[in-house]
């Protein structure tokens, strides 16, 4: 099977299934391409009975091709990536995206959470 985003986000129908399936996002950051902001990705993984076993992110202007296997890690460029370790908040720098959703229910929701994010005394 296969789930596109560009499709999905168009109003077509999809479910997620037990069987095996693709889902593909060819522009992962679609509002930085139109607006020709730089960070744009091609986003693919792979699920099996609805648990993710596979994925991999190319940041196309980076050159970066990231993959991530489950039980076997993350990489970059063949690099492995590990977590910080930072365990205290306050010391952490804090990313968010607010989505594209302008629905007065879905604002009211991400603007709680913002506002709960700000309030931690964090780096930025």
């Amino acid at each position: 099977s296969f789930i596109g985003e560009e499709s999905v986000a168009a109003g077509e129908g999809s479910i997620l299934t037990d069987n095996p399936t693709w889902i593909i996002d060819p522009i992962d950051g679609t509002t930085n391409f139109v607006h020709r902001f730089p960070f744009v990705a091609v986003s693919i993984g792979f699920v099996v009975n609805k648990k993710i076993e596979f994925g991999i992110v190319y940041s196309c202007v980076e050159d970066k091709m990231y993959t991530a296997r489950k039980g076997k890690g993350a990489f970059c460029n063949g690099q492995k990536l590990q977590v910080s370790g930072q365990e205290d908040i306050t010391k952490s720098l804090l990313v968010t995206e607010l989505g594209s959703n302008r629905d007065p229910e879905a604002v009211k929701i991400i603007l709680s959470n913002m506002e709960r994010l700000l309030s931690i005394p964090i780096h930025g």
